[in-house]
């Protein structure tokens, strides 16, 4: 028999503390008679009950939350219907610290069934049935817990999520839930569940919020490295999920992707706004090393001219990353003859007080190229507006260009400014830019609050060659694979649609003016290979993403929710891919790494002009 605590059994109200995420009640109450769990789950994603008073809803406490804007406990209920689409777990919210409970309790709550979007209904997440404004009464201590159910490649489906065609905006609120067909009804259906998994590989390393990702489909789009790929918006990779911890932030390992959650890790199945379904871990596996090692490059040929991309996350002169990020360039990418920087910083950083200079940025991480023992690179630019660039208020973020002075010249042509233009000319049958350094149609709406696209004119080995330099709007404001629309919709794509429009003529430009002339344009596209902005980017063969050279195992730069994916791109024009004399190497040096000094991963082309 379970022990009793007579301490805990009288009933124990907790008021819900505010949050600033949306829930959603009915304006007035209704009162339900006490019900069990999963009929307050339903079987589809909001409950019948949302907005209901319920009262003695019966469970086993199986976790508690002492921490962040969301405490509370979960309640399963030990005695499951048969319904594989009603879930038996749910969270209580309690707002503030759960005082006198304790996991291992039967316990009976009543309260008000909400709906609570993290993230709040803007941002298009599902939302998370929950018991709010509770009462509970401890019954007995010490009950042993509802058996954990396997989450496992198995038992989830291959299909992603159901159309949500039916619905006028797109929604699968209201959709039944078919869990054997589809990966997110499955989740679904456990959400406030226990669930584990097992000797799971680590797709996702562990980020600053101690979070990370594991999949529980070993052989789903993987790469060499132990990650999986993100190859067509048509396979979202079902097997991932996220992890926290329910224990000290300081417990959580410390993992890089390949690395192997081994044994069972275990806990409460949430949604949070930032990954969706969420694991969080009252029993976690240990962390076995798969002994991930940064990548290095080949050296170029002295006739092979070396141009890299390298977003440096919004470097100023108060990082502490310029030695890292220094020996990244000369030991991992070795010494590229070109280099274009994203995310350059002003020489303040976040500070906003019109400062828009960025020459003690670029000179500190010269300075520390060249103690890496790197050449001693020069460097050009143009400062932006202030503030007009999008980014971090104060930090007016922009592109430039490191070069070799001993390898390649830069052919400067004054006038280059934030808002003036520059554009191609013919001289003695060659095209030219007007200015050089200078920027693509920077008062095309555009690139309004993002940053313009930086183009300059090359000299190597008596050949010139045109560098576009891009940093395209950002995918914030996108919905989440995990939305409660699908498919989610990308209105960030709007804006880079109309850069790359942008870019591939100023590219066509060029070859109209000099066919043959070499034109690379680079940079953080923020967005995929196969994706519509870098069809348009492409255009009718005036570029070609060269990162398609690559295995499709090999084609990412950055990893987003456990999916490795391409956004860092070198495009080049048809006389650099003529003859295939190029190699192309995507460096992963940060991207699967959890001490990462950058989220992105470098880029290298070679090539011989």
């Amino acid at each position: 028999m379970p022990s009793k605590s007579s301490a805990r059994l009288a009933a124990l109200t907790v008021a819900a503390a505010c949050s600033a995420a949306s829930t959603i009640v009915l304006t007035v109450p209704a009162h339900a008679d006490s019900v069990r769990v999963h009929d307050i789950q339903g079987s589809t994603r909001t409950s019948p009950y949302a907005g209901k008073q319920v009262t003695d809803v019966p469970g086993i406490v199986t976790g508690v939350r002492t921490y962040g804007s969301s405490r509370g406990f979960w309640i399963q209920d030990p005695n499951p219907d048969a319904d594989a689409a009603t879930s038996e777990g749910v969270f209580v919210f309690t707002g503030s610290t759960p005082k006198g409970v304790a996991v291992g309790d039967s316990v009976t709550v009543g309260g008000t069934v909400s709906e609570y979007v993290p993230g709040g209904t803007a941002s298009g997440n599902q939302s998370l049935t929950e018991i709010t404004k509770p009462a509970f009464t401890v019954l007995s201590s010490g009950n042993q817990l509802p058996a954990a159910t396997t989450v496992s490649a198995r038992s989830v489906p291959a299909a992603y999520a159901p159309d949500g065609a039916t619905d006028a905006n797109g929604s699968i609120d209201a959709l039944p839930l078919k869990p054997a067909k589809y990966a997110l009804d499955h989740y679904e259906s456990l959400e406030g569940m226990t669930v584990q998994v097992a000797d799971t590989r680590v797709v996702g390393a562990t980020d600053p919020y101690t979070e990370l990702w594991v999949t529980v489909k070993p052989h789903e789009n993987r790469n060499r490295h132990g990650g999986t790929v993100y190859g067509s918006y048509d396979a979202q990779n079902t097997g991932r999920l996220q992890i926290q911890s329910l224990g000290a932030t300081a417990d959580f390992p410390k993992a890089n992707v390949g690395d192997t959650l081994a044994g069972t890790t275990a806990g409460p199945l949430d949604y949070n706004q930032f990954g969706g379904y969420t694991l969080v871990a009252s029993e976690l596996g240990t962390l076995e090393p798969a002994g991930l090692k940064r990548e290095t490059t080949h050296k170029q040929r002295s006739s092979e001219l070396a141009v890299a991309t390298y977003n440096v996350e919004n470097l100023d002169p108060s990082d502490d990353t310029f030695a890292a990020h220094a020996a990244a360039i000369v030991n991992n990418l070795k010494s590229p003859d070109i280099v274009s920087l994203e995310e350059i910083q002003d020489n303040n950083g976040a500070t906003n007080d019109g400062t828009v200079a960025a020459d003690k940025t670029l000179t500190k991480l010269i300075d520390a190229i060249v103690a890496a023992g790197g050449p001693k690179y020069d460097w050009r630019s143009i400062d932006p507006a202030n503030n007009a660039d999008g980014g971090e208020p104060g930090g007016n973020i922009r592109q430039a260009f490191l070069f070799n002075p001993e390898r390649v010249s830069f052919t400067d042509r004054a006038g280059g400014d934030a808002t003036t233009a520059t554009s191609v000319t013919k001289i003695r049958g060659k095209a030219h830019l007007t200015l050089s350094p200078g920027r693509v149609a920077p008062a095309d709406e555009a690139w309004k609050n993002s940053r313009k696209p930086l183009a300059g004119e090359f000299v190597f080995r008596g050949r010139t060659v045109f560098v576009i330099a891009n940093h395209f709007n950002s995918k914030g404001g996108d919905q989440g694979l995990t939305s409660r629309y699908q498919p989610p919709s990308r209105n960030s794509e709007t804006q880079r649609h109309q850069q790359a429009t942008l870019v591939n003529a100023f590219a066509k430009d060029i070859l109209d003016t000099q066919k043959n002339a070499d034109v690379i344009a680079l940079g953080d596209i923020n967005d995929f290979e196969f994706s519509q902005t870098a069809k348009l980017l492409e255009g009718r063969g005036e570029l070609w993403s060269a990162v398609k050279s690559l295995p499709r195992s090999e084609r990412y730069s950055y990893v987003y929710q456990g999916n490795s994916q391409v956004l860092d791109q070198i495009l080049i024009s048809p006389s650099i891919r003529r003859d295939c004399d190029f190699a192309y190497d995507s460096v992963h040096i940060n991207a699967e790494f959890n001490d990462q000094i950058s989220d992105h991963d470098p880029q290298v082309l070679r090539f011989r002009p």
